[in-house]
């Protein structure tokens, strides 16, 4: 059965899971262990809590805080109240979540204490970005500043709202209303949030539940970040289906994955080929037991064969598979199937899910643009009708931006990004914003950023950089900057100095050129 006619909306999803799987373990978190039944009634609080504070169906709701079972229960309970989930990328320094904020016209935001060393409060604070639709700002910790409210208060102010008035606001969501508002980066350099449906993200990820073999009883190490559809959908989502265990992983660390595959039995791994290639190749690997590990599932441009065959092998994953999606598509538009030769699993990205169609700009066999076609192409872009239009055709074909060849039995191989994006670690980087940030520094005239392979994270960004007339700003002092400017994975690791950039007649810098210098 199709999941958008099986559940209908991801709050019946939540209730559903919670009476098909009662006692089984929903998530588990450290020493928290919660079932399916009392992660229901968390999320129900948490709906209450929402519908107490004012928000109204269709208003935004943001969660800017790592993977965390609040991040689960906050989420859940935004969208079971008629509210739309804005993710926010932990990455985002003050005034790239304020942009966010501001441009979603965001009434509630959900933020983490302190992360990684950094207050996410401090941080939006220093960014000085007048928020006037932001009424509540609630801290998922202990304490809170004055003007915020502690995570505890804010459940404690929904006492008052009945399970029967929370059941009632759920029941009214209809499966075409937007569940989610993912904000992704363009060519321009402006996040710009895809808007999905309830019925889009329920079908897309019963498809993938299905096509990955994901069952009943299987633990799920979610590295995946929750910001990001594939932690979000083929995670939270995908175990909600299936009666999982989600064991959230709230920092990508190859140590803590190795003790947590071993300490809780973990079966499922999915993630960047960088996480699978780090835990292959880790030194401590022989001491830790892996061995209920059966199922992965990654994606990217290039996948290497030897990755899929050393999984197979060395470990013993009876499943490995690859996928490619963008936000745009709901996070999923072509995987392989169980079952298919290790090649075509490392050399592809599989067949257009079921229900929807790809093409190529090209001759057979030739490298052209990627489009897609189908229900998991998103209703467009919130509030910038424009850009949807140069997205989506009217007969409605999405322009993914990204470069591909058909092989002749349909399955699809990335080869290029038209958008020039790249991979750092499994973080999606857009040079036009990163240009934009180091546009900013006094002794930068002009910029270009490419990316260059890294053995470590895939892929990261070098910068080219020509200097204002009498500015001796160095390599390391760009770096530097950048690191307080912009999100770890998006700074640049090597800055080079030129005369000038290479450009067309148009005025455009010759990526291709710059490549080419390495």
């Amino acid at each position: 059965m199709r999941g958008d006619e099986e559940w209908s909306t991801v709050a019946n999803l939540v209730r559903e899971a919670a009476r098909r799987y009662g006692d089984r373990e929903a998530v588990a978190e450290g020493r928290t262990r919660i079932t399916y039944t009392e992660l229901g009634e968390r999320v129900e609080r948490a709906a209450a809590a929402c519908m107490a504070s004012g928000v109204q169906p269709g208003d935004r709701v943001a969660v800017w805080a790592p993977n965390t079972l609040d991040w689960i229960v906050s989420a859940l309970g935004a969208v079971t109240a008629g509210a739309v989930l804005v993710p926010l990328n932990t990455r985002f320094k003050g005034a790239e979540a304020a942009y966010v904020l501001e441009r979603s016209r965001a009434k509630l935001l959900f933020v983490t204490g302190t992360f990684l060393g950094t207050s996410y409060v401090a941080s939006l604070r220093r960014a000085d970005i007048e928020l006037p639709h932001l009424e509540t700002v609630v801290v998922l910790a202990d304490t809170a500043p004055a003007d915020h409210v502690t995570w505890k208060d804010f459940l404690a102010s929904g006492e008052g709202i009945s399970p029967e008035r929370v059941r009632e606001r759920a029941d009214a969501i209809a499966p075409s209303a937007p569940s989610d508002i993912i904000y992704t980066s363009g060519t321009t350099g402006r996040p710009k949030g895809a808007v999905i449906s309830h019925a889009q993200t329920l079908r897309c990820y019963e498809i993938w539940s299905e096509l990955a073999g994901l069952r009943e009883g299987d633990r799920y190490l979610i590295v995946n970040p929750f910001f990001h559809t594939f932690g979000y959908k083929a995670g939270v989502i995908a175990c909600l289906m299936r009666g999982a265990t989600m064991v959230p992983q709230p920092v990508f660390n190859v140590d803590t994955v190795l003790a947590n595959i071993s300490a809780e039995r973990i079966s499922v791994l999915p993630g960047p080929p960088t996480l699978h290639q780090s835990l292959l190749d880790h030194p401590a690997r022989s001491t830790h037991d892996l061995s209920a590990l059966r199922l992965v599932v990654t994606g990217a441009a290039v996948v290497p064969l030897q990755l899929v065959e050393r999984l197979r092998t060395e470990l013993g994953i009876a499943t490995v598979l690859t996928a490619y999606g963008l936000s745009e598509a709901s996070g999923i538009v072509s995987m392989c199937r169980r079952g298919d030769p290790a090649r075509t699993i490392a050399a592809t990205s599989g067949r257009a899910i079921p229900g929807t169609e790809i093409r190529v700009l090209a001759a057979p066999g030739e490298p052209g643009e990627v489009q897609v076609r189908g229900f998991n192409v998103m209703r467009g872009y919130f509030e910038d009708p424009e850009t949807t239009a140069a997205t989506i055709t009217p007969d409605g074909w999405l322009h993914t931006g990204d470069v591909g060849v058909l092989d002749p039995d349909g399955s699809l191989r990335i080869t290029d990004r038209i958008k020039d994006m790249f991979i750092v670690g499994g973080f999606n980087a857009y040079p036009a914003e990163i240009e934009q940030l180091l546009g900013l520094h006094p002794d930068v005239a002009d910029i270009a950023v490419i990316g260059i392979p890294d053995p470590r994270l895939g892929e990261v960004g070098k910068a080219y950089a020509v200097r204002r007339p009498g500015a001796t700003v160095t390599a390391d002092d760009l770096i530097a900057w950048s690191r307080r400017e912009m999100a770890n994975y998006k700074v640049p690791r090597a800055v080079e100095f030129v005369s000038e950039l290479p450009r067309n007649a148009s005025g455009k810098v010759v990526k291709g050129e710059l490549r080419g210098r390495g």
